[in-house]
Parts: structure tokens; sequence; C-alpha cells
């Protein structure tokens, strides 16, 4: 049986867990409202990981298990890259690398009235949040944020898509590795060239410019990144900008 825990809930954070560690105590916290990410579960009192890696926490109240796996495992509120399957009459069904096919209801855009349902064609990527991801249900997608706005939500045109660990999509203190701004590679990247990306929490990126080879050097640096500290990302960039500029 796994021992209770004890001591603040930051003295976990950042700590290597195993499943059936008991990492939150929810009686030592009182008048507070927490969020669970993807490898955690309330038992009673007692919040305990489901799956092996690093407990981390995100401001205000977040609290997950990082892990770097191909697997994707839809959470509620995660940003991810999917790819239209079909649709039907009520709903887009979208592949987001989960277990099972999500489902997009074609009123979940902002503005969505049945006069003006967006039509998307099989293929097409979308940016999307997941609103709702039950255990033996297939996830809800909705293309608005919390206050009903489109925001950064929708099609993505043109570009281009890769896959990878969704560690890389995660791995970061305050919030996520490539979605911070303060991420090493893509602040390196973007003080020397013009780009655009879209970060999925289920391991999809992608990546828009102005030429294909500044699209594979943006891509290339993203995928080298997980491995490498943050200086050696600099560097790396550094190297691939020289290059750029040569074969230019």
């Amino acid at each position: 049986m796994a021992e209770k825990a004890s001591g603040s809930p930051a003295s976990f954070v950042d700590q290597s867990v195993v499943p059936g560690d008991v990492v939150l105590d929810l009686t030592s916290m009182a008048n507070q409202t927490i969020k669970l990410g993807g490898g955690l579960r309330q038992d009673c009192d007692a919040i305990a990981a489901m799956k092996a890696g690093t407990l981390k926490f995100s401001k205000p109240n977040k609290y997950w298990v990082e892990t770097s796996q191909k697997r994707y495992v839809p959470c509620a509120g995660d940003s991810v890259l999917g790819i239209v399957a079909d649709s039907k009459a009520d709903n887009f069904l979208v592949d987001i690398k989960g277990p099972t096919i999500a489902f997009l209801p074609v009123l979940a855009f902002e503005g969505g009235t049945r006069r003006n349902i967006p039509k998307f064609e099989v293929g097409t990527l979308l940016y999307v949040r997941v609103v709702k991801a039950n255990p033996g249900m297939n996830p809800e997608l909705s293309c608005i944020d919390a206050s009903g706005k489109a925001a950064e939500y929708g099609p993505l045109k043109d570009g281009y898509m890769f896959e990878c660990s969704t560690g890389l999509s995660r791995i970061h203190p305050v919030f996520r590795l490539l979605s911070s701004p303060r991420c090493p590679v893509l602040e390196a990247l973007g003080k020397n060239i013009s780009f655009e990306t879209a970060i999925g929490l289920n391991g999809r990126v992608w990546v828009n410019a102005g030429s294909p080879s500044t699209v594979i050097v943006v891509a290339n640096a993203i995928m080298n990144a997980e491995s490498l500290s943050g200086v050696q990302q600099r560097i790396m960039v550094d190297k691939l900008i020289q290059n750029l500029k040569l074969s230019s």
C-alpha cells in the first residue's frame, strides 16, 4: 500500500513518482481548489499517481504527472492538434491520437449557429481544446476558449505538421516546454527568423513559415530539442541558422 503523503504539496513537485504513490493529501489543503491533469486520480482525500513520471505543477492550481511517451491520454483543458476523420450531421469526428476518436460539435465555434456551420474536408488539421475527457467516453472538443472566443483555435492552413513525444510539449516547470514564452529553442529561433507554430499537448506540432527551408529548420530544431539543455538548444539553433544562411 502506498504511503500517505506528508509535507507541503510543493515538496513533491518535480519529484519522480510511480503508480500508487500518494502525491497530495487533500486534508492538509483545506479551502484550496486544485485541477488534476494526466496521470493523477482522486481516491477520497488522497491524490495518487496512475503512471510513472515526474509530478509537475503550473500556476494557479494544476498538477499532473509528466512522462515522455507517444500515446496521448486526453485531459480536459488540453489544447491539441486534431485531424478531421469524418463529418456527421451534428459533429465532426476528429483524430487526436487518443485511445478513441473525439467529436467536435458543429456549434462549438465562435458565433456558431445552424446557418453558418463550418465545412471541413477529411484530413483538415484543427487546433482544438479538449472540453470533456471522461473514461469510457469519446472526448469532446471545442474551437472556442473558456470565454466563448475563437482565440487561436480553428483550422490550420498550409505549413507542416509532425509528431513528437508528448513529453516534448509538456516538459516545462512553468507551463509547457514548447508553448512557454521562455522556451530556449523557440526564443532563439524567433530572434533570427519569422515563423508560426501551434503546439498540441498530444504530441503534434504545426509549423508555418515564408519558405520551405525555414519550415525544415524550425521543425528540425524542435525535434532535436527534447534531449538538450537550454544552452545546447541555443548552440544548435545558431548552427542551423548558419547553415540556412549559407544555403540561401
